[in-house]
C-alpha cells in the first residue's frame, strides 16, 4: 500500500492567530518501501507521520492510501489495520507480553488461542527470548519493550507501518542492535515504512528514501541517502547532514592503505579483494 500526502496543511489556533505545524506538503511514499523523515523539533515531520493513522486530520488538503482518503474511513479501524510504534513502546503495564502484542488481533475478532500463538511466533521474529511472554513490560528491559511495541504493531500483518522515534530512547548499542533488527524484518518483510527521526545517521541508514524537512514541513530536498551526500539541495541541507565532514580520501600509511576524513582522522583501512 502506497501513501500520498496532497498539499496537506495542518495549523493550529494560537490567540489571534495560528501556528503551522505543516504547510503545503505534497509527497509519495512508494509501497515496500522505507521512507525516512527527517529534522529537526518543530519540522512537522510527527505531524505528517500521525496524519496517516488520524491522529490528526489536515486542516486541509488529504492524505490517501492506495488513492482512498483516509477521511472516509473510520479512525479505529484505520488504525487496527496500521502498524505503529512510538519512542516508549506504548505497551500496556499490566498485561503480560504475550497478550500485548496480541491486543490487535483479538480485538478484531481472532480468537485469544490463535492470537497468543502468532505473538509466540512474532517474538522469536524480533529476536525476543520466548521465556519472557509472561512477564510485564516493567520487566523487561528498554531494548526488550522496544521488540515488544514492534512485534505488537505487526501482529495485524498490517501493509504500513509508522514508526514515530522509535529507538530514540535506548542507549546506543542497543539502538543499533535495534536499527539492524528494522533492517532484517524489512528485507524479510518488505512493509511501508514511514520512520520519523531527528538522527541523521539514522535516517542514513534505514531509508530506501529520505526526506529533510525544515521548519513548518516545508521539503527541502528527497532522494536517496546518496543522493542527498552527493549533491545537497543548498546550504541549510550540507550543514544539517554534515556533508563536509563526511568527506573521506585514501592515504598511504606503509604497505596499507587508510580512509580518512576531512580532519585527517582515520577511519579505518581499505582492503582489496584478492584474486585467484
Amino acid at each position: 500500500m502506497g501513501i500520498e500526502f496532497r498539499s496537506v496543511r495542518k495549523a493550529y489556533p494560537d490567540g489571534a492567530g495560528e501556528i503551522v505545524a505543516v504547510d503545503d506538503v505534497s509527497l509519495t511514499v512508494p509501497s515496500h518501501r522505507s521512507v525516512v523523515l527527517l529534522g529537526s523539533s518543530g519540522s512537522g515531520k510527527t505531524t505528517l507521520l500521525r496524519m496517516v493513522n488520524r491522529m490528526v486530520d489536515p486542516t486541509s488538503g488529504s492524505v490517501l492510501i492506495d488513492d482512498e482518503d483516509v477521511r472516509e474511513k473510520d479512525p479505529v479501524a484505520l488504525r487496527r489495520g496500521i502498524g505503529y510504534v512510538m519512542q516508549q513502546a506504548g505497551l500496556l503495564p499490566h498485561v503480560r507480553v504475550i497478550d500485548n502484542i496480541a491486543t490487535v488481533p483479538v480485538l478484531t475478532g481472532t480468537p485469544r488461542r490463535a492470537a497468543r500463538e502468532r505473538a509466540a511466533e512474532l517474538m522469536e521474529t524480533v529476536g525476543l527470548d520466548p521465556r519472557l511472554a509472561n512477564r510485564y513490560p516493567s520487566q523487561l528491559s528498554g531494548g526488550q519493550q522496544q521488540r515488544v511495541g514492534v512485534a505488537r504493531a505487526l501482529a495485524a500483518d498490517p501493509n504500513i507501518l509508522l514508526m514515530d522515534e522509535p529507538f530514540g530512547a535506548v542507549d546506543p548499542i542497543v539502538r543499533r542492535e535495534l536499527q539492524q533488527e528494522l533492517l532484517r524484518l524489512q528485507q524479510e518483510l518488505g512493509k511501508t515504512i514511514l520512520f520519523v527521526t531527528h538522527d541523521v545517521e539514522e535516517a542514513f541508514l534505514l531509508g530506501d528514501e529520505v526526506v529533510i524537512l525544515a521548519t513548518g514541513g516545508r521539503i527541502v530536498q528527497r532522494g536517496t541517502p546518496a543522493q542527498i551526500l552527493a549533491a545537497p539541495a543548498d546550504d541549510f541541507v550540507a550543514d544539517f547532514v554534515g556533508g563536509g565532514s563526511r568527506e573521506l580520501s585514501l592515504r598511504t600509511e606503509g604497505d596499507s592503505t587508510v580512509v580518512v576524513d576531512a580532519a585527517g582522522r582515520v577511519q579505518g583501512v581499505l582492503r582489496t579483494g584478492e584474486r585467484g
